[in-house]
C-alpha cells in the first residue's frame, strides 16, 4: 500500500513513534530499521548478518556504528595501498547498495500484501542530507555513485516524516556525541526534506501522544487515498472486461 519514512536526529523519537504507529494506525503495519547501524537492524543479508554477529561477539554492540562511505579520507601514499583502498571502497559500496536493495525488496513484499511499511530512519536522509549540507565539497567516487543510485534508481518513500526539535532539546534527551554533531544531523535531516517528495515536518518538542497522533493522521489520510485509488482502478478494470462492452447492437 505505502511506505513511510521517519527521519530526524537522535533524540527526536523516531523509534518511539515507529513502535506506537504499529498499534495506533489500526491497519497492518511492518516496521523496518533503515539506518546505517547494522547492529540495530533485523533485516540483513546473510553475509552481513554473519559479520555483525562476529563483530558483536568480539566488541559488543556499538550504538554509534555506521557507514563511513560518506567520509572523505586522504589518499594512501603508495600505489599498492591506493589499489587496496580502491578495492575496499568498491566492496564497501557494493555491500551498501546490496543491503539497501534488500531492505527495499523486503518492504516491497509487505506493501504488496497490503501493509503499511514504517521505515525507522532512512539512508536517503542520512546520505542525501549529508551531501546537500556539504555542497561544494569534493566527494569520493564511491560516494558519488552511491548518491546517484539513491537519487536515480532506488524508489523513494511515499511519505517522509521529519521529527524536528532544537538541537539543545535533542541533546538533553539523548546526550550521545556532541551538541555540534546533533546540530549537524538536524541540518542534514532538514536538508533531506527539501530533496525528497511528499515530506512533512513535525514538531517533536511536544508530548509523544501529540506527535504520534499527528503522524498517524497524516499516514491514515494517505492510506485512505491510496485505498480509494486502488478501488477505483479495480472498478475500471471490471468495467473494461465486462462482456459486450463497446459492441454495437
Amino acid at each position: 500500500m505505502l511506505t513511510v519514512a521517519l527521519i530526524g536526529p537522535d533524540g527526536a523519537g523516531k523509534t518511539t513513534v515507529s513502535n506506537r504507529l504499529q498499534t495506533e494506525l489500526g491497519v497492518p503495519v511492518r516496521s523496518i530499521y533503515m539506518g546505517m547501524n547494522m547492529h540495530a537492524s533485523d533485516v540483513l543479508l546473510p553475509h552481513t548478518r554473519l559479520l555483525v554477529a562476529l563483530r558483536r561477539r568480539a566488541r559488543g554492540d556499538d550504538p554509534e556504528a555506521g557507514s563511513d562511505i560518506e567520509t572523505v579520507k586522504s589518499a594512501p601514499a603508495t600505489v599498492p595501498q591506493r589499489a587496496l583502498a580502491s578495492v575496499w571502497s568498491s566492496l564497501r559500496l557494493a555491500n551498501w547498495l546490496a543491503e539497501g536493495a534488500y531492505r527495499l525488496w523486503v518492504a516491497r513484499r509487505h506493501t504488496r500484501r497490503g501493509r503499511v511499511v514504517i521505515f525507522d530512519r532512512h539512508f536517503f536522509a542520512d546520505f542525501l542530507g549529508a551531501d546537500i549540507s556539504a555542497d561544494g565539497d569534493w566527494r569520493p567516487l564511491a560516494r558519488r555513485i552511491h548518491l546517484f543510485m539513491l537519487q536515480r534508481v532506488f524508489p523513494k518513500p511515499d511519505l517522509v516524516v521529519c521529527l524536528d526539535a532544537p538541537a539543545e532539546v535533542l541533546y538533553a534527551r539523548k546526550a550521545e556525541g556532541t551538541l555540534e554533531r546533533v546540530r549537524r544531523k538536524r541540518e542534514e535531516s532538514l536538508a533531506a526534506v527539501s530533496a525528497l517528495p511528499h515530506c512533512i515536518v513535525v514538531d517533536a518538542t511536544r508530548p509523544p501522544d501529540e506527535v504520534v497522533s499527528e503522524v498517524a493522521t497524516a499516514v491514515r489520510a494517505l492510506y485512505e487515498r491510496r485505498l480509494q485509488e486502488r478501488r477505483a482502478r479495480g472498478r475500471f478494470f471490471v468495467r473494461a472486461l465486462r462482456p459486450g462492452r463497446g459492441r454495437r447492437s
